[in-house]
């Protein structure tokens, strides 16, 4: 009786290991049969590329709630609005968009969007700013407009 026992446990070792065997040999021939497609995607592709413009906007002329009125105005326009302030001085004449991204097309966007001149969009490029454009708000804040 006990040499029965013992086959029989013996026999459920080894139908469980040829099981496991047969698993194993059937995930290596899948992998060779069809092995695994590599990524693909290109990072460059601009179809991923969000088409929100996000944006800074910063008063630089020291008119005590202009950000945020410009900051409404511009969220109600489809742009994203990450952040709004004060610059560091508020001598600013004219209106200006930096670029921060290295991508002048969006700060062109922006600048159209206010009626800003190109000549007033410049290249700042800051990779530590996870934003498009930062608007710095002039004395001709009453001149701009929002299409």
């Amino acid at each position: 009786m006990k040499k029965n026992n013992s086959d029989l446990f013996l026999n459920s070792i080894l139908g469980f290991l040829g099981l496991l065997l047969i698993l194993l040999l059937f995930a290596v021939l899948t992998r060779v049969v069809f092995p695994r497609i590599e990524n693909t995607r290109d990072d460059s592709d601009e179809s991923m590329i969000s088409s929100i413009i996000q944006v800074e906007v910063l008063n630089g002329c020291g008119v005590p709630g202009l950000a945020t009125t410009f900051t409404n105005k511009l969220r109600e326009n489809g742009f994203d609005v990450v952040e709004s302030g004060n610059a560091d001085t508020f001598d600013i004449k004219e209106t200006l968009v930096v670029d921060r991204s290295g991508n002048l097309d969006n700060a062109k966007k922006v600048a159209k969007a206010l009626g800003v001149s190109d000549k007033n969009v410049i290249q700042e490029l800051a990779s530590t700013y996870f934003l498009d454009a930062t608007i710095i708000i002039g004395s001709d804040y009453k001149q701009l407009k929002l299409n």
